[in-house]
């Protein structure tokens, strides 16, 4: 049985992903800062999954993975690079917090460089094994009062690249997926909790993603046989270019 660690477990986007790789045979380990919706996603699962608190922006904790693994559980074939937010974020970047801004590079560029400084020489040494970066369409095209979140992807985006090339003589394949809008809880968390501000944000523009539509691709990269290389899927909603 393969077994994927996947950041950011508890949200939309995690969750779907989670199942989606779980209905295709793999055993998950869960990771997320949220323990109560941890502990939800486990039960729902049961023993295909293992629940793992952690707050990717945690230095010391992160940098002990995957040994603080259970040994059934410790050699990562795929490892989801999916933990991100955009706390306090569309604003003008003049008119932002600074501390907002921080947060957001710690957790979306920095959190995530350090989850697979963590895991990938496991897989180097196996010669073997996935990182799947999620991406955004942020980091191709250019949004005003996006800076922050945009700038984190844009380096998730170069760092799937330069990782890709350096492994080019091993096993090991990077995948970055790229989506456009859609709905997952980071709107509502980038508004804190407004719903009413995240209903507005999403009407204005009638048509989203869901998150199964991105867990799809997900699989899809994962599925192709050991000498093909997804390098890169943009996933948009119809009506947008």
């Amino acid at each position: 049985m393969r077994t994927a660690l996947i950041t950011g477990a508890a949200g939309g986007m995690g969750r779907a992903i989670s199942s989606a790789l779980i209905e295709q045979g793999y055993q998950m380990v869960l990771v997320d800062r949220d323990e109560a919706a941890l502990k939800t996603m486990a039960q729902s699962h049961g023993d295909k999954v293992f629940p793992w608190v952690l707050d990717i922006t945690n230095v010391a904790k992160v940098d002990q993975l995957p040994g603080c693994l259970p040994q059934a559980f410790r050699e990562i074939d795929v490892l989801i690079n999916n933990a991100g937010h955009d706390v306090g974020g569309r604003k003008r970047f003049d008119q932002g917090s600074a501390d907002d801004w921080t947060a957001i590079i710690e957790t979306n560029l920095i959190g995530m460089m350090r989850v697979t400084r963590a895991v990938l020489p496991g897989m180097v040494a196996r010669n073997r094994g996935d990182v799947v970066n999620m991406g955004s369409i942020s980091a191709l095209r250019m949004v005003t009062d996006m800076a922050p979140y945009s700038a984190s992807k844009a380096g998730v985006h170069m760092l799937s690249d330069i990782i890709r090339g350096e492994l080019a003589n091993t096993g090991v394949r990077v995948t970055e997926i790229l989506p456009g809008l859609t709905r997952t809880g980071i709107v509502r968390s980038r508004y804190r909790g407004d719903v009413a501000q995240e209903k507005e944000y999403f009407d204005q523009f009638e048509m989203a993603l869901e998150p199964e539509d991105v867990a799809r691709s997900v699989v899809y990269a994962l599925s192709q046989p050991p000498q093909v290389q997804v390098a890169q899927i943009v996933i948009l909603p119809v009506n947008r270019w």
